[in-house]
């Protein structure tokens, strides 16, 4: 039977999403989604959706929704294309972009995605380091077919500044995918290097800030011949009805969604210092979530005490990831049972030595 999948396929390490605990009571800091309600009128369009509507296709280009977005961002329609999420459009970009003897890069460390989507193209991947401390270094290595950067990058939450992002797209030979899945939590973005490049491409969610994790809905905007390859070869229907009237409804009320990014970063920053203030090395986020490293215990240690105590957090496996941990921002009661967990764990790790 084996004969009949592709070898490529056989090979791959599929990518690992995070675990989605089912056991009531557990405290879910491990996927960095939203811990606050989206904007009432996405309720609205719920409570007054029309079942009858879903016996006929949706509109296949999401032209209302593509409408909005060119609006919100002040860029021309055919500069938009929306997807089952932006991991959909990260993956037509491999399939657009990338020949069979082409090759996609990204920074190591960043989304574990991305080499799996390579993976399934069976196309080169390769990485180029980053600094100490996960900081941006320019790659001496710039001959890629696509290159996928994270900003902020995952799972660090460390932002990239734009001029040094306008150096990468300067001199990477193919295509750039600025990935900003979690810009809305930043204080910049990439946004303008779409109307300086014409190898540049811009991808955001709905899933972090808008807090629709749960709807699958990203969009990138780029220049007309990157987004029209793009609209070309994806599905007919790639987005169903019922998204397209509820993610409308979210980016209609840009006020609400900005509020609740502002009450997270707000515990961001506090969670931030207490972590600190207990000896933890901690990294500057404009993200979600905090990428931490924890004093004198394991940090595998410290994910599963933490686990026992009902809280779970992201763990990375690897010689590279192995000492952190990432924590996503929840509500404040959230991040106070967090804290008071962790602080049991280090009085019972003095206590033991």
């Amino acid at each position: 039977m084996s004969g009949r999948i592709r070898k490529a396929v056989q090979a791959m390490n599929p990518y690992v999403p995070g675990e989605q605990p089912r056991a009531a009571g557990i405290v879910k800091l491990n996927t960095n989604e939203n811990p606050y309600p989206p904007s009432p009128r996405v309720a609205d369009v719920l409570e007054g959706f029309d079942a009858s509507d879903l016996n006929t296709y949706p509109n296949p280009d999401c032209a209302e929704l593509r409408q909005r977005i060119a609006e919100l961002h002040g860029v021309d329609v055919e500069q938009v294309i929306v997807g089952n999420g932006s991991d959909e459009l990260l993956a037509l970009c491999t399939r657009a972009f990338v020949e069979d003897d082409g090759a996609v890069g990204a920074f190591d460390l960043t989304y574990s995605l991305y080499p799996v989507l390579a993976d399934i193209r069976a196309v080169q991947f390769r990485t180029v380091p980053l600094g100490e401390g996960f900081q941006w270094l320019l790659p001496d290595e710039t001959t890629f077919s696509l290159f996928f950067l994270a900003n902020p990058n995952a799972p660090t939450g460390m932002g990239f500044a734009i001029e040094d992002v306008r150096m990468l797209c300067e001199r990477v030979s193919g295509v750039v995918v600025i990935d900003e899945a979690y810009v809305d939590f930043a204080d910049g973005d990439c946004l303008s290097l779409v109307s300086e490049f014409d190898n540049v491409i811009v991808t955001r969610t709905l899933s972090k800030a808008y807090s629709l994790a749960g709807l699958r809905l990203g969009y990138a905007i780029g220049c007309r011949e990157l987004i029209a390859a793009l609209m070309t070869i994806k599905d007919s229907y790639n987005v169903n009805r019922l998204t397209q009237d509820l993610a409308l409804a979210a980016l209609s009320d840009v006020e609400h969604m900005r509020e609740n990014c502002e009450r997270i970063c707000k515990t961001r920053r506090r969670i931030h210092a207490e972590l600190s203030d207990m000896g933890f090395e901690v990294f500057e986020s404009q993200a979600n979530f905090l990428w931490v490293k924890p004093p004198r215990v394991d940090a595998q240690e410290l994910f599963e005490d933490l686990r026992k105590a009902a809280i779970v957090v992201r763990y990375f496996p690897g010689e590279q990831t192995g000492s952190y941990l990432r924590i996503s921002v929840g509500t404040d009661q959230e991040m106070n049972a967090f804290l008071d967990a962790v602080r049991d764990v280090l009085v019972e790790d003095a206590y033991k030595g």
